[in-house]
């Protein structure tokens, strides 16, 4: 039986090095994936899935309006669907992944973020946490040497900064991963 899976960590803890692995791992035993990241993350160019260690691949884009459920009917001869930036997808989106899995029998490994700069849930991140079969939390650390669990926005001075919109593209120059602790002191 096929199962909807969360894997979440802050920035830099690898989901998009583990997802290209994942992908890797099928592909090399014949099985045929469909790959994913969100539309407006343009950080690496549109339609790309991108590890900070190098490695990249062409993906398909999900934008608000993707339907997941007209995309893989009974019968799609895929053995996985892949998602990269999960906490982008909306609530509908991570419920049509959820039926897919249990009634389609396609796996979804989602790979994303559980909380803004704000240590807010995203959508699809709240409803993955809700949904979800199987949970992982990947690992990585802080600049202390902590457990980084959060995702601290920074301005061009690497100060912390505490409102705006939730969604805000940006790599290490903008974000920072850190502990509880680094967090609240800021």
């Amino acid at each position: 039986m096929a199962k909807l899976f969360f894997r979440y960590a802050a920035m830099n803890a690898g989901k998009s090095t583990a997802l290209l692995q994942v992908a890797h791992n099928y592909e090399e035993r014949g099985h045929r994936v469909r790959i994913f990241t969100a539309q407006l993350d343009d950080r690496y160019g549109q339609g790309l899935v991108t590890s900070r260690l190098g490695p990249q691949r062409e993906v398909e884009l999900f934008h608000a309006d993707t339907d997941f459920l007209a995309l893989f009917p009974a019968d799609a001869g895929i053995a996985c669907i892949l998602v990269d930036e999960a906490q982008f997808l909306s609530k509908h989106q991570v419920q049509a992944l959820h039926e897919i899995a249990h009634l389609r029998n396609i796996p979804a490994i989602c790979y994303g973020l559980r909380t803004d700069f704000q240590g807010e849930l995203f959508q699809g991140s709240a409803t993955l946490l809700a949904l979800a079969d199987e949970m992982d939390e990947m690992k990585t650390i802080c600049d202390c040497g902590r457990k980084a669990t959060m995702n601290m926005r920074v301005d061009a001075n690497n100060r912390k900064v505490t409102q705006g919109a939730q969604v805000e593209i940006g790599g290490n120059a903008r974000y920072r991963s850190v502990c509880g602790r680094c967090f609240r002191q800021g």
